[in-house]
């Protein structure tokens, strides 16, 4: 059976077992291409597993992983990014010792081919500026351009890391948790952003915050021990019975 041209990422029965504990069990998802998806789910739901899957940090006990129709179940990680799927994680991480410019021009060196030139000229790797403030200007921190990464808010520090992942011009990126930790007035930062950045590419995200889903994600897939309980819009997972027993518990416990 051939993959939907219309999904970017398609896996069948997914599954992921560690030394008899099933994580993720059976799990076939679809992903839209050009769409916001949200994994939701009760913590140790398997949601971080999935990821780790997709972007072959952990290799699949059984099942199959394509991305743009390409099986890429065995791919290494490398590959798999090279490919257009991009992964940032929960924790930031950005050069806290470079600044905000010194950060995206590493991850643009990166996607040239691997080799970073910090003994190079300045005048080389000004050559990489225009590319850097266009990222900067996408992500809104062209004002923090020459401050050290390591004064940024943390909310700032996560734009900047969505910035230099958007460096690598990835056509799906995965957000693990892309508000875990922040204010009230960071999420709506990072929340406008993604917004912003999902116009031509695709999210696939897993984040606790019900409102941020509500309000950015096309579809939502909620996992519970390691299985998909229900799929769909917002609305239509939050008026779900399972759903809402599995998030609040039902009224006999």
């Amino acid at each position: 059976m051939a993959v939907a041209a219309d999904y970017i990422v398609e896996t069948r029965d997914l599954t992921k077992e560690f030394k008899g504990f099933t994580a993720v069990s059976g799990v076939s998802l679809r992903v839209r291409r050009h769409s916001i998806h949200a994994l939701i789910g009760p913590n140790g739901a398997g949601k971080t597993t999935c990821f780790n899957l997709l972007t072959k940090f952990l290799v699949p006990t059984s099942g199959r992983i394509f991305f743009n129709q390409r099986d890429i179940t065995h791919a290494q990680p490398a590959a798999v990014a090279r490919l257009g799927m991009v992964r940032s994680f929960q924790i930031s991480a950005v050069f806290s010792h470079l600044s905000v410019l010194e950060n995206v021009r590493v991850a643009l060196q990166r996607r040239r081919g691997g080799y970073f030139h910090f003994w190079r000229s300045d005048r080389i790797l000004d050559q990489l500026n225009d590319q850097v403030m266009d990222l900067l200007q996408s992500v809104g921190m062209t004002g923090d351009v020459h401050r050290l990464a390591g004064e940024l808010s943390y909310g700032r520090k996560r734009a900047l890391e969505i910035a230099t992942t958007l460096a690598l011009d990835p056509e799906m990126l995965l957000l693990d948790e892309p508000m875990a930790g922040m204010s009230s007035e960071d999420v709506l930062l990072i929340a406008a952003l993604i917004r912003r950045i999902s116009a031509n590419r695709t999210i696939l995200m897993v984040e606790h915050n019900l409102n941020v889903v509500a309000e950015l994600s096309d579809r939502i897939s909620v996992l519970k021990q390691g299985r998909i309980l229900a799929e769909g819009t917002y609305q239509e997972v939050s008026n779900n019975p399972e759903v809402v027993e599995a998030y609040m518990g039902s009224p006999d416990d």
